[in-house]
Parts: C-alpha cells; sequence; structure tokens
C-alpha cells in the first residue's frame, strides 16, 4: 500500500481582502467569457468586466432638424414622419469609463450599495416635460452660437460673450 504524504511545512495564508464582492465581474460560474474591444482606446475587455452604456441618438442633429422637415416630401402628405434613429451599445474599459465620467470612484460604504441608477426615458413629443429634462447647455464655442439661433438672430459672437457674462455673473 501506498502511503499519502501530507505537507507538514504548510503555512495556513490569510485570504487577500476583496475590494468587490463579485470581483468587478459579472462571471458566476461561467469559466471563460469572450472579450469585447473598448469604444474608445480598443482595449480588449472581458464582456463581463466592460462598463455597458446604450445610447439612442438622432441620425439628424437638432440644428439641422427643421431644414430636413421643410425640405422633406413627406412631411406635406402625411403629417410628420420620424426621423430614423441612431442606436449603439458602447463597451468602455474600466479606465476609460472612469476617465469619461461614465462611472464614478465611490467609497467603501457607497460601493455596497448596489441599486442600479435611476433610468431617463426619451421625452415624448406629446406630453409635458418631466421634472430635470429640461434641455443642458454646455459650454464652449458652439453653445453660445446655438442659443444666439433661439434667441432671436444674434450673431454667434454676440451671443456667447452674452453666454460668457451670464455664467460669470451667477458665478459671483
Amino acid at each position: 500500500t501506498m502511503l499519502r504524504i501530507t505537507n507538514l511545512f504548510a503555512v495556513p495564508r490569510a485570504e487577500m481582502t476583496q475590494k468587490r464582492r463579485n470581483n468587478g465581474r459579472n462571471k458566476h460560474g461561467r469559466g471563460h467569457v469572450r472579450a469585447v474591444r473598448c469604444t474608445n482606446c480598443a482595449r480588449c475587455v472581458p464582456k463581463d468586466k466592460s462598463i455597458k452604456k446604450f445610447v439612442i441618438r438622432n441620425i439628424v442633429e437638432s440644428a439641422a432638424v427643421r431644414d430636413i422637415t421643410e425640405a422633406s416630401v413627406y412631411a406635406q402628405m402625411h403629417g410628420s414622419f420620424p426621423l430614423p434613429k441612431l442606436y449603439a451599445k458602447l463597451h468602455y474599459c474600466v479606465s476609460c469609463a472612469i476617465h469619461s465620467k461614465v462611472v464614478r470612484n465611490r467609497s467603501r460604504e457607497a460601493r455596497r450599495d448596489r441599486t442600479p441608477p435611476p433610468r431617463f426615458r426619451p421625452r415624448r413629443d406629446d406630453g409635458p416635460p418631466r421634472q430635470n429634462q429640461g434641455p443642458r447647455q454646455t459650454g464652449g464655442a458652439g453653445a453660445g452660437a446655438q442659443s444666439g439661433a433661439q434667441s432671436g438672430g444674434q450673431s454667434g459672437a454676440q451671443s456667447g460673450a452674452a453666454a460668457v457674462a451670464g455664467g460669470a455673473a451667477a458665478r459671483s
């Protein structure tokens, strides 16, 4: 008969601490998950580890929608023609998602909160606008030109300067 020799010199090691309960993955029982490419930097990331974002955008930017509806034949015949939308599922690696502010760094206590973030549905044209879903105005050269077109024909430079001055007044 063979004797089984056990390791008498094995030292019980303490397990390493875990930062997350799921080790940053959603694999659970699967040995391997196929890799996807990060939308931003093309890094290979396991699909369950990647941060996923589903984006629905209009193919036509909002400034050109009126021009297209005026030039369209379908708008005059059948009322209104819905413009097609662009659907894209974006996969980010962890570093790109943090850098582009898709996700944020959370404290140890906040990391335990596993409730998903609130979902924002696109606003329908027939109903009243929901709370906190108004048009957003971002800083930069493009924002001044767009607000000038809406405010009654000011030039982009004038409205941009007014937007900068208004922002400075709001901060002080």
